[in-house]
């Protein structure tokens, strides 16, 4: 049997919700992996390089599972697992390092989504000198590094003020540590489009939009961390997702999946992947960002919209194994 090496991030004790997440990817690919065949073995990446190289040594795996999303508990180093196992020359599932690397410094993705002329929110990570003008526009703070949730609070108002006021608040976040940026806040729709391998071009699956049902005027129509991850919250029960019209709204799918296709080339993206739009009131779409090596499991967005495409479970892994070779 061909053996197959789940490797997925270190947990640590007590783990928060959007952490153990990893355990139920880790079982999606494992029962589908099975299906085709693979003998699966299961194990978090140690924070040790040279023993994650001996586990393989050991394993001697025809292919590795990469879901590891932070080392050390910090998404900064998520790049660091595909790298390594591209010095090991290991085959593995999902996006190489260079396109993890890009797609997860935020800023660093914006400007080249800019030198691309993909539209994406006006944003500044300087709190000291703002690039961009803010003033009298409304502003979310966002992570650079982590998951778009990450330190989102939506009982935090979305920001409508000066220059100074923005940068009083960045460096209130990164006095932590942490390090944030300002982004415009888009008003209008959200959609996430998932994106598999399939042969010769990437499939685009069909269109999800967020729907904000109940949400009131002034609350801001943002996935934060409580929305995904908060079962019992307000935003959790409110934020759902539906799967737009492509009938009726065929230009709109038309453009979106244009532009899908082209992050995919341009930042060099294999396996599988997922990018974030919003649109605002004239009809204007803004990337909001690219995620290599998104959450797949079986209550996924992904796995959502596999299912609304026609793809099961077991094809949907094949689909990212064949893409790996």
């Amino acid at each position: 049997m061909p053996k197959a090496l789940i490797f997925h991030s270190k947990l640590g004790p007590n783990p928060p919700p959007d952490e153990l997440d990893v355990l139920e990817q880790a079982r999606y690919f494992a029962e589908g992996l099975s299906v085709l065949g693979y003998q699966v073995q299961q194990l978090e990446f140690d924070n040790n390089l040279d023993q994650n190289a001996e586990i393989i040594t050991n394993a001697r795996p025809d292919m590795v599972v990469n879901l590891v999303e932070t080392i050390k508990g910090d998404g900064r180093l998520i790049h660091l697992a595909p790298a390594w196992l591209e010095h090991l020359n290991v085959r593995f599932t999902g996006c190489p390092s260079e396109a993890i690397y890009v797609t997860s410094n935020k800023l660093l993705s914006k400007k080249i989504m800019q030198l691309h002329g993909i539209q994406t929110p006006a944003f500044s990570s300087d709190a000291s000198k703002l690039k961009t003008d803010f003033t009298g526009r409304q502003f979310i703070l966002k992570s650079v590094w982590e998951h778009a949730s990450f330190g989102m609070d939506e009982h935090d108002p979305v920001f409508i003020g000066s220059n100074e006021v923005i940068a009083g608040r960045l460096a209130a976040k990164n006095a932590h540590d942490q390090l944030f940026f300002a982004e415009e806040y888009i008003e209008g729709r959200e959609f996430n489009v998932s994106m598999i391998a399939c042969e010769s071009e990437p499939i685009v699956l069909p269109v999800a939009e967020i729907k904000f049902n109940n949400y009131p005027d002034a609350k801001p129509k943002i996935v934060g961390y409580r929305a995904k991850w908060d079962e019992t919250s307000f935003e959790f029960k409110n934020t759902n997702r539906q799967f737009v019209d492509e009938v009726k709204e065929k230009d709109l799918c038309r453009r979106i999946g244009q532009i899908c296709l082209k992050c995919w080339t341009i930042f060099g993206l294999r396996g599988y992947a997922r990018v974030d739009f919003r649109m605002d009131l004239n009809g204007s779409l803004y990337v909001l960002e690219i995620n290599a090596n998104p959450c797949i499991s079986a209550d996924s967005g992904f796995e959502a919209a596999a299912t609304q495409k026609g793809l099961s479970q077991l094809e949907v892994v094949k689909l990212i194994v064949n893409d790996s070779i």
